[in-house]
């Protein structure tokens, strides 16, 4: 790496798979679309990777992800009342990882993706006296009004979002609107809708009729358990189609799954953990998920309609994007699990509401959303690094 490289350090955590992507998405779209020569990047997981007990509230929360939904109302209730990202209790045990990684690397620029980790990061600058030289970043990931009050911190320099939905949240929660720009989603440029000729050639690659309407059961990074009882349903049903079951990195529901797949009617595919869901998409008619940020905009960047799974009421932040979805027009909401096989069967008879569904998905997408936040956060690249050069000239180490 030469001297003048710019340094870009992404932080994030894994609690569930929305925040890992779109740090992934940032990563790609940095080493895509920077126009210089090159540009060094590192991705920092900077709750559970810095303490054994950061991490195990990071496990606990997956843990309420993957069994426990309908108690997420209550965590988002403890959480946006007690501000657990602003405690020391919290910055305390993230405080001395985070703060040597910073050190060792020195980065022109600090982006955020998690409305955690950027509290961390205000803290080191504002004691290392660093604010005003190395711009903190926040990209939100949650695109609609309601999400966590952690995503403000007023020692950040610049906010991304996805939509003017995002931007009134932020302000109303104390935030300068002339901090924050609307540059939509962080997303892989592999997100892209395809033509019929790649969308047969996408179910082919996974062992499935070409021709046939596809159905994707996505229960999401960490494998939501509750995704089975419709998956269940909607293979008992007698319906012309083909399925996809992702179950994400839960083992037991994979299995279980695949038994679910031996009574099925239809072709079933039933895939564990995969880095490849934009072709999975791509290979699908329609997809049944819960509505996370990351995933919904996914799908939306893919064309693909969504039946947003509302057997339990969605979690408070992204309560918000399902809205969105119905209201456009993008997507159905499954109310009761039994209504999975009427649903799909509509959509796969009433081919004038398919398309209108598909029309309204393709409105929602923000094309290029990744190259945009790479430009606004490169954008600020030019006076990071004199800050840099200024900080290590010889008058900056005698003062």
């Amino acid at each position: 790496m030469q001297p003048n490289t710019p340094k870009i350090l992404i932080i994030s955590s894994d609690t569930g798979g929305g925040h890992r992507s779109a740090a992934e998405a940032l990563a790609q779209g940095l080493n895509r679309f920077w126009q210089g020569e090159s540009v060094a990047v590192r991705v920092m997981r900077a709750v559970e990777d810095s303490h054994h007990i950061t991490d195990k509230l990071v496990r606990v929360y997956n843990w309420i992800l993957k069994y426990k939904q309908h108690w997420m109302k209550y965590l988002y209730w403890v959480v946006n009342r007690f501000r657990p990202e602003m405690r020391p209790f919290f910055l305390n045990r993230c405080i001395v990882y985070v703060k040597g990684h910073f050190e060792k690397w020195c980065p022109h620029i600090v982006v955020s993706v998690h409305p955690l980790t950027q509290h961390i990061f205000a803290r080191i600058l504002r004691e290392l006296n660093l604010l005003d030289q190395i711009p903190l970043v926040t990209v939100v990931t949650d695109p609609c009004y309601g999400f966590w009050k952690g995503w403000a911190c007023e020692d950040v320099s610049l906010y991304l979002v996805a939509n003017d939905d995002a931007r009134r949240q932020l302000i109303d929660y104390g935030v300068d609107a002339s901090k924050i720009k609307i540059s939509g989603m962080p997303i892989k440029p592999e997100f892209r809708p395809v033509d019929e000729k790649d969308a047969r050639a996408a179910r082919k690659a996974y062992g499935l009729d070409e021709e046939k309407f596809t159905v994707f059961v996505n229960a999401g990074y960490f494998g939501g358990v509750k995704m089975l009882k419709i998956f269940r349903e909607l293979v008992g049903g007698e319906l012309d189609v083909q399925a996809i079951f992702l179950a994400g990195k839960n083992v037991d529901l994979k299995n279980k799954a695949e038994e679910v797949a031996k009574t099925a009617k239809f072709p079933v595919k039933v895939i564990g953990y995969s880095d490849e869901v934009e072709k999975i998409m791509q290979a699908a008619n329609v997809m049944v998920s819960k509505l996370g940020g990351l995933t919904t905009f996914e799908a939306v960047a893919c064309n693909l309609p969504i039946i947003a799974d509302a057997t339990t009421p969605p979690m408070p932040q992204e309560a918000g994007t399902v809205n969105l979805i119905s209201k456009r027009g993008a997507g159905v909401l499954l109310e009761r699990t039994t209504d999975i096989v009427p649903i799909v069967r509509t959509l796969l008879e009433d081919r004038i509401k398919y398309s209108q569904m598909k029309e309204a998905v393709a409105q929602l997408a923000i094309p290029n959303s990744t190259q945009n936040i790479v430009r606004e956060i490169t954008a600020l690249l030019p006076a990071a690094q004199a800050n840099a050069d200024a900080l290590a000239s010889p008058a900056s180490q005698q003062a």
